[in-house]
């Protein structure tokens, strides 16, 4: 059986990267991790399945043990990927998604040359503002605030392996299907595939 592989999948607020992971993880062959973190959980939290919740004295002791794939703080909380929500799922075969953001994904990149990286642009950045205006759930300082960070995002899109234009949802579903049965059928991933033909000669 051959390994899954490790996806880190970025892209901007807004740019309905939550509406596409919806219809890429209806194949079974893709899981997303669920990352760790010592925030409080929220009424609508479920450990194990939103987050993996901790105290900061665990988080720090699986810190220190190597248990983290990459870890970073935000707001006084500890957030992290451990290793135990990639690694084991990989080799059995499924590729796992990494939903992260950019400083988080060159990290990841660093310490995982083997991983594919995909940045989700917006069609433009004038149909970014209608989509987060057309949310109406944040004031117009904090749309600013996101699309100030998300020009600051776009701007390393070329440190990624690939970038797909989340225009119309298929198109972008169906390129990222794309991308992912590209990197399949590369000759350096298909070794394995070559040596059978050749034992059955």
């Amino acid at each position: 059986m051959s390994k899954g592989r490790l996806i880190i999948f970025s892209a901007p607020s807004g740019c309905g990267k939550g509406t596409m992971l919806e219809q890429i993880l209806k194949d079974s062959r893709f899981r997303t991790s669920v990352s760790a973190t010592t925030r409080a959980p929220r009424d609508i939290d479920v450990d194990g399945v939103t987050y993996h919740f901790m105290s900061r004295e665990d988080f720090t002791a699986k810190l220190e043990n190597g248990e983290f794939l990459e870890s970073a703080e935000y707001c006084q909380n500890l957030y992290g990927t451990l290793l135990s929500e990639v690694d084991p799922y990989i080799e059995n075969g499924i590729n796992v998604i990494l939903e992260i953001e950019v400083q988080g994904a060159m990290s990841v990149m660093e310490k995982r040359p083997d991983a594919l990286s995909i940045f989700v642009l917006p069609p433009s950045m004038k149909e970014l503002r209608r989509r987060l205006e057309k949310r109406g759930t944040e004031a117009q300082e904090v749309i600013e605030e996101r699309l100030s960070k998300a020009a600051w995002e776009i701007s390393h899109a070329e440190k990624y392996d690939y970038v797909i234009v989340n225009g119309p949802l298929e198109e972008a579903v169906s390129d990222f299907f794309a991308v992912v049965r590209g990197e399949e059928l590369k000759a350096s991933s298909m070794s394995e595939t070559i040596n059978e033909v050749l034992q059955n000669a």
